[in-house]
């Protein structure tokens, strides 16, 4: 297993791509804890996983409230033995559809605020444990933000949240490296598995997206969830500061 007896805290973890990030990597050793602000997704996950033979706790705290992050990780060091591993994926609350020019301060500034906030919140709650430990993993999710901006579709703050949280990565890394501890970001250019059924546009959006690729496909829930626990594991250990692309040639670097 790759990440046998890593205890891994996931922010976002009821939600489509936490859930698949945290069944992947209970299924390859780790204990999640699944964080989120919904109980009862958060217990729906846990169960799946437990009933599959993985370990999983939940716990519901905001992961924008500085004070309910530091007493969580401080609870999973002190009751698990540590953190091994932080990955933030929760949602932006970020609205689509509007052109930067009609949008409102408020709508445009909230996902780059939550972003970055949740990013650094929860990466410095478990750098304080990761550090005295000489290693750890603190992954991230979405992009390379402004490097590649999207031309037919309004997505308000969103790539500029993205170019934020890369650049909160690489500082990270560059402070962190030194402690053993790697940080890294996951770029899909976007999982039509997230969209709703009923959400309007929803085939119009998943055939940009593919449209873009060399593959002729859209990253999966089950990839995103296999190339973290790649990331998280030792075969990983030389891979830090980096935005791993896996947009299925989207994006070529």
């Amino acid at each position: 297993m790759l990440l046998a007896d890593r205890n891994a805290v996931i922010y976002g973890g009821g939600g489509a791509i936490g859930s698949a990030v945290a069944r992947a990597f209970a299924r390859e050793g780790a204990r999640v804890h699944l964080v989120g602000r919904t109980r009862a997704r958060l217990d729906r996950v846990a169960d799946e996983i437990r009933a599959a033979g993985g370990a999983a706790e939940t716990a519901v705290l905001d992961a924008l409230d500085e004070a309910a992050v530091d007493r969580h990780a401080d609870m999973v060091a002190e009751r698990f033995g540590g953190i091994d591993i932080s990955f933030d994926l929760i949602s932006f609350g970020d609205v689509h559809g509007t052109p930067l020019a009609e949008m409102s301060p408020e709508l445009f500034e909230r996902p780059v605020v939550n972003a970055v906030r949740s990013l650094f919140l929860t990466a410095r709650a478990a750098a304080r444990h990761m550090v005295p430990a000489g290693s750890g993993v603190i992954l991230t999710f979405g992009g390379d933000g402004g490097r590649e901006p999207i031309r037919d579709y309004f997505i308000g703050g969103f790539q500029v949240a993205l170019e934020a949280m890369g650049t909160l990565r690489r500082q990270l890394a560059a402070e962190l490296g030194p402690h053993g501890i790697r940080v890294v970001t996951l770029h899909t250019g976007g999982i039509p598995d997230t969209i709703p059924a009923a959400e309007p546009g929803r085939e119009a959006i998943t055939a940009m997206i593919v449209r873009k690729t060399m593959l002729g496909r859209a990253a999966t829930l089950d990839d995103v969830g296999n190339v973290a626990a790649f990331l998280a594991s030792d075969r990983a250990a030389s891979i830090t500061a980096a935005s791993v692309n896996m947009t299925c040639g989207a994006v070529a670097d």
